[in-house]
């Protein structure tokens, strides 16, 4: 069986593409094989529409951690959230946590707007201060009513 040199160069080419975007999806996922390290912390919000696990946690637009895990409440109603946080960023203990839009198309991502407490979250605590997202449509049917509230 011949192989024609053509044939060895296209398989070469697809083969460093599909290098090429493997390298591109572990980079863009953040995924490392030494595991996420970093600190949990938890929080409660009302709403956590368009947060998904693995949602982007910035800070000053930066990204500093990632959402570890979502469930709901069944006393509260609410939606608990983990995120886990970089080592090495200290937040202070009086921030707060906001589910924040890249834009109108954009996804949501959690925004973390630091406090000024001399104080820092440690493993493990709760962000007392959250708001939840906003619905774009519910914000477009009271502006279309005319509500006034």
């Amino acid at each position: 069986m011949s192989h024609s040199a053509t044939e060895v160069i296209v398989g070469g080419l697809v083969l460093a593409g599909a290098v090429a975007f493997g390298a591109y999806a572990v980079s863009a996922t953040a995924f490392s094989a030494g595991g996420n390290k970093g600190y949990p912390l938890s929080a409660s919000f009302r709403s956590l529409e368009g947060i998904t696990v693995g949602s982007d946690v910035r800070l000053a637009g930066v990204k500093v951690g990632s959402v570890s895990e979502i469930r709901l409440n069944p006393e509260t109603y609410r939606a608990d959230m983990t995120l886990k946080v970089q080592e090495g960023v200290q937040l202070p203990d009086d921030s707060s946590i906001v589910i924040s839009s890249e834009g109108l198309l954009g996804g949501n991502f959690v925004e973390i707007s630091p406090g000024g407490s001399p104080f820092y979250y440690g493993p493990g605590d709760e962000v007392l201060d959250t708001q939840g997202s906003v619905s774009l449509i519910s914000l477009l049917l009271k502006y279309v009513a005319g509500g006034s509230e």
